[in-house]
């Protein structure tokens, strides 16, 4: 059978879009709790460190062509780097965030603050972009670790688009973004072990010639991705997803956040997009 892989004249033309990122600096991150399997209270965090990482990030971003807004960190909100979970935004239209456990409660509200659009308020737990995955004119939704799945329904209301429930089985992968990426408006990248087989089988079907990634590459958080159609920024030590990639006429870029990986996050945790 013939595939991009074997024929290189196959490779479809890469064409980037230029997006709006909302970002918030680690300037209070330290690893004070427990809610997912990354988080070791008392785990040494230089702090200067993760801030030099996050803004290398930042800084790809802006030299890609891509608008990025920086939201002022709060003082007791440790997790509030990872922007993606703030809210969900297609459309114009912002679904805000319901967070499980209380220590991030206070977050959905600061995000709501830097958000100047039509806001819904959720009725149940959804913890934005972190399981509301937007892959072109459908929403991948997970659940099984945070999301409810009656926040599903309630996404696609506000948010005028289909979704597509998946369930995550391994608690490593305790967000859809850390074990899937959307590289293009049909194409994703992601781990089938994260997954029931009843969502393995939904994701074979509808994306046939998906990347699979090793779990060597996911166990880095290599799936945690942020793509503007060509270019997909992932952690550097994803180097064998990088490789996949680029085969595939992608352009990976490798960024260093070893420090926001002790809370469980990479590049997509820090990338909050604002579809207007």
């Amino acid at each position: 059978m013939t595939s991009v892989l074997t024929r290189p004249d196959l490779i479809p033309e890469r064409a980037p879009t230029r997006r709006h990122y909302v970002m918030c600096p680690p300037t209070h991150f330290a690893v004070e709790y427990a809610i997912n399997p990354w988080m070791h209270p008392g785990t040494p965090v230089d702090r200067d460190l993760a801030v030099a990482q996050w803004d290398t990030l930042r800084r790809t971003y802006l030299a890609l062509g891509h608008e990025v807004t920086v939201v002022d960190p709060v003082a007791g909100l440790p997790d509030m780097v990872f922007a993606a979970n703030g809210a969900t935004v297609v459309g114009g239209r912002v679904f805000g965030a319901r967070f499980r456990y209380a220590e991030r409660a206070p977050e959905a509200e600061a995000y709501r603050a830097a958000l100047p659009l039509p806001y819904t308020e959720p009725r149940f737990v959804n913890e934005g972009e972190g399981d509301l995955l937007v892959a072109g004119d459908v929403i991948l939704a997970g659940t099984g670790f945070r999301t409810e799945p009656a926040a599903h329904a309630e996404a696609a209301r506000v948010l005028r688009r289909p979704v597509i429930g998946l369930e995550l089985v391994d608690p490593r992968y305790y967000h859809l973004d850390t074990a899937l990426a959307v590289l293009s408006d049909r194409e994703i990248a992601y781990l089938p072990e994260a997954f029931s087989a009843r969502s393995r089988g939904i994701l074979a079907g509808r994306y046939p010639d998906a990347l699979v990634a090793s779990p060597v590459d996911a166990a880095v958080l290599g799936l945690n991705a942020v793509s503007d159609g060509r270019h997909v920024v992932l952690p550097a030590a994803a180097t064998g997803l990088a490789a996949s990639l680029r085969d595939r006429g992608y352009d990976p870029i490798g960024v260093d956040l070893s420090e926001l990986l002790k809370g469980g996050g990479g590049p997509k945790c820090c990338t909050l997009e604002v579809r207007t």
